[in-house]
């Protein structure tokens, strides 16, 4: 065998150097990941956290509204009655639920009258979890809305501040609190996003002029108070509109002059009494009578009712002929000089009255005009 030579023992020892530092960098690049985990993971710490600065002004006003008003929202809950077709036991069963707020400082919650009808008790529970038997005061089916009371002996809930629902214009910003599927006391914003809506009910009954938001509104804010932008109440949330009974960014709620207007009856007399004329009505006929008798507007009397405001003051009613023509009765024109053409117009000026009050119709009759001063009474319309 030939020895190496001393330049072929040095090329094989710088091989060697080389292969061993190309093994050292290869395992490096293996166990390196494995190497700077294990030092994050001993070193983890936690981020520096990045100043906020002050909540924007819109901001601010959202929170500032939220703990004014939230306290005095409440969580209902209602019960029923039913018997037991095995033992004919009575008993009650849990109903649903809803929202509310306290009315004034002799603890009276208003709510919808759709949250308690059918009900056979209701328990409202307090911001600060506390819960009281509620007392049915007072309710008006046809506007929706239901008084309770009850009996708080101290730390008594500062009620909501009231507002006026007359002057809303369309995009003004609007806050909801409720407990939309029992998740108590949630916030939701938008803006008005359209006036005097109508709609109906499950019953069969309409609730007209309604407030219509973006504002979500979902099952459980039934009862909740809408506010404005100073934290006043400007209506309460009614119903939503969607096919899944859901929100779909179709809201609606009670305007709160309607409220203002009769929870106070509600409360001193147990029910609301609309103040009436006592006349039969009909948009369709008066609309058509209207043009065919060449008038610009007005509301064509078709009946009187017996022993009513009108005919004690002598409204004079439409009739058929023999041959089943209509001859025109009394069409009322105006109310205190507000003019009609629609029997919601009607309604809502008597709405602005009450029983014992005495309005004068600007009638016309027979071809001439004339004005008759009515008495308003509670019974028929």
């Amino acid at each position: 065998m030939h020895e190496p030579t001393p330049g072929a023992e040095i090329e094989l020892r710088r091989l060697r150097r080389l292969g061993v530092l190309a093994l050292i960098v290869a395992l490096a690049f293996l166990v390196w990941p494995q190497l700077e985990e294990l030092w994050v993971s001993w070193h983890a710490e936690p981020r520096a956290v990045t100043a906020r600065g002050a909540l924007a002004p819109e901001e601010q006003a959202t929170i500032a509204i939220f703990k004014r008003a939230s306290p005095a929202v409440v969580y209902i809950t209602t019960r029923s009655r039913v018997v037991s077709p095995w033992s004919r036991k009575v008993f009650e069963v849990a109903k649903g639920t809803g929202s509310g707020f306290i009315w004034d400082a002799h603890g009276h919650v208003v709510t919808n009258y759709h949250v308690i009808e059918d009900a056979s008790s209701a328990r409202v529970r307090l911001d600060d979890n506390r819960a009281y038997q509620a007392v049915l005061v007072g309710v008006s089916p046809a506007h929706d809305l239901a008084v309770l009371r009850i009996d708080v002996p101290f730390d008594r809930p500062v009620p909501v501040p009231i507002g006026t629902s007359g002057d809303l214009q369309v995009g003004q910003k609007v806050f909801a609190i409720g407990n939309p599927f029992g998740l108590d006391h949630t916030l939701t914003t938008g803006v008005v996003s359209a006036l005097d809506r109508s709609i109906g009910t499950e019953k069969g009954r309409s609730v007209d002029h309604l407030i219509q938001t973006d504002a979500a509104i979902n099952p459980g804010n039934s009862g909740g108070p809408l506010l404005d932008s100073a934290g006043r109440l400007i209506g309460i949330n009614t119903a939503i509109y969607s096919p899944s009974g859901a929100y779909a960014g179709i809201g609606f709620a009670i305007p709160v002059d309607t409220v203002n207007r009769v929870v106070p009856r509600l409360i001193a007399e147990g029910r609301y009494i609309r103040p009436t004329l006592g006349v039969k009505v009909d948009d369709e006929v008066s609309r058509v009578a209207v043009k065919e008798l060449g008038l610009k507007g007005g509301i064509l009397v078709l009946d009187v009712t017996p022993g009513s405001a009108a005919e004690a003051a002598g409204i004079h009613p439409s009739r058929l002929t023999r041959g089943g023509d209509l001859i025109a009765g009394d069409v009322i024109q105006a109310i205190d000089g507000k003019p009609l053409n629609k029997v919601s117009e009607l309604i809502d000026v008597l709405e602005r009255h009450q029983v014992g009050d005495r309005v004068v119709l600007d009638i016309w009759r027979e071809g001439h005009r004339t004005q008759v001063e009515v008495t308003l009474k509670g019974s028929g319309f």
